[in-house]
């Protein structure tokens, strides 16, 4: 979802927004405010339980500009969520519970990659609600 000039490509697929949801809009509007940012689209993601999971990878689209910001909010069962350092392996696992906000910044896309692993022991889903600034309009 997001403001109508936000189309973002992932993984070399457009994906265009849709209209904001009311509640949706109010998060992202409380996200914007905590965070002091500017987000003005999100991507909604289910997982229906630790079977489903997100790669390694790093929020680097040239549509988020240099050094995006990206803030992740976790409803539902907990996760775990890694982050590894580009260059040195270093990595560092945190657990997101249900209503966790965590915000990427500076740098943290060009030297770190971040994901959702597979976990057993979640049986429950989670929405998971990444913010972004869309700062490139895409042609």
């Amino acid at each position: 979802m997001g403001d109508p000039h936000c189309s973002y490509k992932y993984s070399g697929v457009l994906f265009e927004p849709e209209p904001w949801h009311p509640l949706v809009k109010q998060l992202t509007d409380r996200v914007n405010q905590l965070c002091q940012t500017g987000f003005n689209s999100v991507l909604l993601n289910w997982y229906a339980d630790g079977q489903q999971h997100m790669g390694w990878h790093s929020d680097d689209e040239p549509e988020l500009g240099d050094n995006p910001q990206i803030a992740s909010l976790s409803l539902g069962q907990q996760r775990f969520f890694d982050l590894k350092h580009k260059s040195l392996g270093t990595q560092i696992k945190l657990e997101l519970g249900h209503g966790a906000l965590l915000l990427m910044a500076g740098q943290c896309q060009a030297f770190w990659q971040h994901r959702v692993p597979k976990m057993a022991s979640a049986t429950e889903g989670r929405i998971n609600l990444t913010f972004r600034e869309i700062k490139k309009k895409l042609t």
